[in-house]
């Protein structure tokens, strides 16, 4: 078999990891935990948007290693990506306006299953050998479903995917937005971007937090306020773009520009696959770095968590969807990140537009290396041990270089795979430790809050 034809395989294993199983197995966890949960996300949103944007971390001197929103925002930092804005045009251009209604359905629902995640990883969280907090589905599984090889199976899958898609893939994106826009030669930005990465993980968990609690606020309100613009530019047409999304969503969409039209299930599965790529609620990603957050009970942290897929899907992914509808560019033929710069451009001028996306992926693909260096790390160490820390970080690093110079297609499609594959042990988790949710939930909003307020 030659490498075109093992790159062919794989690619085929990766649609099949991906397919409609592993997705209807997410979305319908998340159905069935907002049931069990009772709606968590819409009745405790507001207080959890106050948990984590305005009070920020706990009163008192609680366990963990960084504050709630330091948490928040290093699980931001991973999943705030390429994915918003060139995985939102994907969806849109292979599935019509109606994927993104989908897209918010994935949303709402993935934010129980974030929350869930987020109170099993500081429940079974456990100090290491190092002082520092260690949790996620690897700590889940073998304390509490007292499964230790599926324990084991995640931190697998998780280790692989961190130096895939946490890390070289986001260093190759970052190189060619860098070449493309500037003219700065891949190996420039790599060595750059493996210099500041180094210099942060070598850290650890708090260093990468104190960075992140900067960077990722400033990222996505810079990427924000360039959308709103656009969307204030073309405020007439923002009625007819939310009667193309409720619309297409449930009627096919007819081909029309450079858009195939497409039918009913492809703009559901479009929109469902491109909104859990992107806020990755079910991958098990994400309470890896809840689990450091100084709290005192595990529902604190998981409400403050459960926004990060309220922010990364309905806010983010929407205002990118808003610019590219908004702007009519949608069925011009065109995809990917190109489609995002298009409709940015055609908004808010040639040099604005392109500096936005630009620098949007740049920020947007760095800080997810920095979030995904720490699941690694944690990943890593439940296999190899505290020993193996440094030796990750410093291993890590070089593959940032590495990533900005290589050609990776066989790289993406292998770490697509674990990153999908993550998901089967975490969910296993989750669907058989929902009693345990339930418990906690309930011990929270009778009894915590009481002694709190």
């Amino acid at each position: 078999m030659g490498q075109s034809g093992f790159l062919h395989t794989v690619d085929q294993i990766s649609n099949w990891v991906w397919g409609p199983p592993l997705i209807i197995l997410l979305v319908g966890t998340g159905i069935y935990l907002t049931v069990r949960l009772r709606g968590i996300q819409f009745r405790t949103l507001v207080y959890s948007l106050y948990l984590a944007l305005i009070k920020r971390k706990e009163d008192t001197d609680e366990p963990g290693d960084i504050t709630h929103f330091q948490a928040l925002m290093t699980a931001l930092a991973a999943t705030v990506g390429t994915g918003n804005i060139a995985g939102v045009a994907t969806a849109i251009a292979a599935g019509g306006p109606g994927a993104l209604f989908w897209m918010w359905v994935t949303g709402l629902f993935g934010m129980a299953t974030k929350y869930s995640e987020a109170v099993l990883a500081v429940k079974f969280r456990q100090v290491d050998r190092l002082g520092t907090m260690s949790g996620g589905p690897m700590y889940y599984l073998t304390k509490g479903m007292h499964s230790k090889w599926l324990g084991v199976l995640f931190a697998f899958f998780a280790s692989v995917a961190a130096f895939g898609i946490g890390n070289m893939v986001q260093s190759n994106s970052v190189a060619d937005a860098m070449e493309s826009s500037f003219g700065v030669p891949f190996w420039v930005t790599g060595l750059v971007l493996a210099v500041i990465t180094g210099l942060v993980i070598i850290g650890g968990i708090k260093s990468i937090a104190k960075v992140t609690g900067l960077l990722v606020p400033f990222m996505v309100v810079f990427y924000i306020l360039g959308s709103l613009v656009v969307i204030v530019l073309y405020y007439a047409k923002i009625p007819e773009v939310f009667g193309m999304v409720f619309r297409q969503a449930f009627t096919p969409t007819a081909a029309s520009g450079g858009f195939l039209g497409a039918g009913v299930m492809l703009t559901i599965r479009m929109g469902v696959a491109r909104g859990i790529f992107s806020n990755e609620s079910g991958l098990g990603s994400a309470p890896i770095a809840a689990a450091a957050a100084q709290t005192k009970h595990p529902v604190t942290q998981a409400l403050v968590s459960m926004t990060q897929t309220f922010i990364d899907t309905i806010v983010v992914c929407s205002m990118t969807g808003f610019v590219i509808l908004a702007t009519g560019l949608w069925d011009s033929g065109h995809t990917g990140a190109q489609l995002t710069a298009l409709a940015f451009e055609a908004g808010i001028g040639n040099v604005v537009g392109s500096l936005i996306v630009t620098l949007g992926l740049v920020l947007f693909a760095y800080s997810t290396i920095l979030g995904w260096s720490y699941y690694g790390e944690k990943s890593v160490e439940f296999l190899l041990g505290e020993r193996w820390v440094m030796t990750y970080r410093v291993l890590f690093t070089v593959f940032v270089l590495v990533g900005a110079v290589a050609e990776l297609d066989l790289v993406w499609k292998f770490s697509d795979i674990m990153n999908g594959l993550m998901a089967v042990p975490n969910l296993i988790g989750l669907l058989g430790l929902s009693g345990v949710l339930v418990a906690e939930t309930r011990d929270y909003f009778t009894n915590e809050l009481k002694r709190r307020f």
